[in-house]
């Protein structure tokens, strides 16, 4: 079965949506999708009515790129008010090879949040940190290990359902199931994942539209994540104030003339815009990297800040993603409040090489190696589907009997 998932990502500026295939662990961008949202406030749902149209519309553009309607979805939700607890649980192994199966980990799982996780709270993610085989022998991974017990220690984050819900009940209403969801965070750090991170503790800093979210990871597992309620929607509002310009007028000129730091500004590069009071303005380049660069400035600082009140443990590495992180010479900026030890994040896939993509694309990786965990195979196009995908058949209708069951319920199903 070919491996395709499909990952929506629900940012204050834009909707986004990615359906990916898996082969040999490399990841093949099949569709892209993208709006500008509505109806969002700091990543909740605030207006229903002005969100579903866009919501409709950006799952309609990648399944006119597919030639299949998409019904089944993973999706991100709001970092904001997110908790963490230690949890740990076992399971017998009862099967007549004594070895580990997929649904022995599951099992295993399950149990560690047993009677856990406070009422009005979703969990968001259940990370294994270890796995003991027998009560004696640690493994990362212990699929087909024989075993009369397996147990494991995790880390569970939850959010309450509000944060969730809401963008359940959306995609539900257009005929779409979600059938995980994740945090922005998990999704950034499947991005950046190399030998380094995997041994160390480090930070992520997500520089998103109308926030910046810190988080931190040990040993790749998220232990703390924290919003601070900035980010480049603050850089428009600056040059919108100062220059007497719209906001949509704002932000061209920062994507069209502005720069992240000054030193490679030019003052005889101008654009000539008509502010609200109707007079023609000449904007040159220096001046306005000048404004930019003061706002990304305090915004780093502030995340800065943020990370030595999220852990007192040494930092080996800070990496620096989101749309706002794409910026001419961000680089500059990032070195004048970091110095060398933050980095900007890469992108490799063919199609979604810009780092608004991270949260979305991170979390089919993230998912991906759920599976492999699990050992579960998955697809959101059944056989028939796949093959029409490869141009072998035409198209088919789509049962709603197809629906995967209820939330979670394919990795927990017994």
């Amino acid at each position: 079965m070919r491996k395709i998932i499909a990952s929506l990502d629900i940012g204050n500026n834009t909707l986004k949506l990615i359906v990916a295939e898996i082969i040999k662990n490399k990841t093949n961008i099949l569709a892209i999708a993208e709006n500008i949202t509505n109806g969002i406030k700091n990543g909740f749902i605030i207006n229903k009515e002005d969100f579903l149209p866009v919501l409709k519309n950006t799952i309609k553009q990648a399944e006119d790129v597919l030639g299949l309607p998409i019904k089944k979805i993973i999706v991100t939700v709001p970092s904001k008010d997110t908790e963490f607890i230690l949890g740990e649980g076992c399971t017998t192994i009862t099967n007549e090879e004594k070895k580990v199966k997929g649904i022995d980990i599951v099992r295993s799982m399950q149990a560690s949040i047993y009677n856990k996780i406070p009422k009005g709270y979703e969990i968001v993610e259940i990370i294994p940190t270890s796995f003991i085989i027998d009560e004696d022998k640690i493994v990362k991974k212990p699929l087909n290990i024989s075993a009369n017990k397996l147990c494991v220690k995790t880390v569970v984050a939850m959010t309450p359902q509000k944060n969730v819900i809401p963008i359940i009940k959306c995609l539900k209403q257009i005929g779409v199931e979600v059938i995980d969801v994740g945090l922005t965070s998990v999704g950034d750090y499947e991005i950046i994942k190399n030998e380094k991170t995997i041994g160390t503790i480090g930070a992520i800093i997500n520089l998103g539209y109308s926030s910046t979210t810190v988080s931190i990871f040990n040993k790749g597992v998220l232990t703390n994540t924290k919003v601070i309620e900035m980010g480049g929607q603050n850089i428009d509002n600056d040059i919108s104030f100062i220059y007497k310009v719209t906001k949509n007028d704002a932000k061209k000129l920062k994507e069209n003339l502005g720069l992240a730091h000054k030193r490679m500004a030019w003052s005889s590069s101008k654009i000539i815009v008509t502010n609200k009071l109707g007079e023609e303005i000449a904007v040159n380049q220096y001046e306005l990297s000048e404004i930019i660069m003061s706002r990304l400035e305090e915004i780093l600082s502030l995340a800065k800040k943020q990370i030595n009140l999220l852990t007192k443990k040494e930092i080996h590495y800070i990496i620096v993603t989101g749309g706002s992180s794409e910026m001419p010479d961000f680089e500059l900026t990032l070195e004048s409040v970091f110095g060398h030890n933050a980095k900007i994040s890469k992108i490799h896939e063919l199609g979604v090489r810009n780092n608004k993509f991270s949260s979305c694309l991170g979390l089919i990786k993230h998912y991906n190696n759920k599976l492999l965990l699990r050992d579960k195979e998955f697809s959101i196009f059944d056989l028939e589907e796949q093959e029409e995908l490869g141009g072998n058949h035409k198209r088919i209708n789509i049962s709603d009997n197809s629906v995967l069951g209820k939330l979670f319920g394919y990795f927990f199903d017994n």
